[in-house]
């Protein structure tokens, strides 16, 4: 049986159940704490897998800790410790080759690690960002909004812990305060680039890949913000998020 340790809402580890899910793998979901993560799975055998994330161009201090400590989504399995996405998915190719997280066609696959890295590296900042800069602005509205949604509660199950620890994470782990204008510019162009992605068939072709399951959960985590869905009506992009992470019922 597999364990994956997760955060609850976290779009990161949204992408692992998703392969998990697509493997068709049977496995144990443990919910750590947000913000005692990092020492939980250190603690449990996980490193952090080489992440150094930047926030805003700026690396606080909580975030330099969690890099050098260890990281959800954290993945065990016969005594192996996983840690990080782009692993996960690379070790589930190796133990179940069927259905591939990546096209065998080497340029197609070069295409695919490029979205998947870009996922990795930029849009999963960028939608935690936006996402917390939201909080940080009205926290009252955030813990209303986020008490349900396509990946479930966000981070903490009690509507006022959600209030008062959300913000504190977006200013002192993430660098957000209240600069919303400065971060949803760059939505735009974003979804541009997924749309494109989805245009050329490197994402949300019949067969989904590693890069879909990555894009989808960030997606799917800017979309608890109301004053945001307007930008993606009408969008390839808002059709991938709604086929991987529909809104519950």
């Amino acid at each position: 049986m597999y364990t994956l340790y997760v955060i609850p809402g976290s779009h990161a580890c949204g992408a692992a159940m998703l392969m998990l899910e697509h493997k068709q793998v049977s496995y144990r979901r443990v919910e750590v704490i947000t913000l005692t993560h990092p020492l939980v799975v250190r603690l449990r055998g996980f490193d952090a897998g080489g992440e150094r994330r930047v926030a805003g161009g700026r690396r606080p201090r909580p975030l330099r800790a969690g890099d050098r400590y260890g990281t959800v989504p954290a993945l065990a399995v016969d005594g192996q410790r996983v840690s990080t996405n782009r692993q996960i998915a690379r070790f589930l190719d190796d133990r179940y080759p069927e259905p591939s997280l990546f096209p065998a066609d080497p340029g197609q696959r070069r295409a695919v690690e490029e979205a998947e890295r870009w996922a990795n590296d930029t849009l999963q900042m960028a939608a935690r960002r936006i996402a917390l800069a939201w909080a940080a602005r009205d926290p009252l509205a955030m813990s209303r909004a986020t008490a349900d949604g396509r990946m479930g509660y966000l981070l903490y199950q009690r509507a006022l812990t959600r209030r008062l620890i959300i913000p504190l994470i977006g200013r002192f782990v993430f660098a957000v305060d209240r600069a919303d204008p400065d971060l949803l510019t760059g939505l735009p162009s974003m979804l541009d680039r997924i749309d494109a992605w989805i245009a050329d068939g490197v994402l949300g072709g019949e067969q989904l890949n590693a890069a879909d399951f990555m894009v989808a959960p960030s997606l799917a985590l800017i979309l608890y913000r109301p004053d945001v869905v307007a930008l993606f009506e009408g969008r390839p992009a808002r059709e991938l998020v709604d086929r991987l992470l529909p809104e519950p019922a």
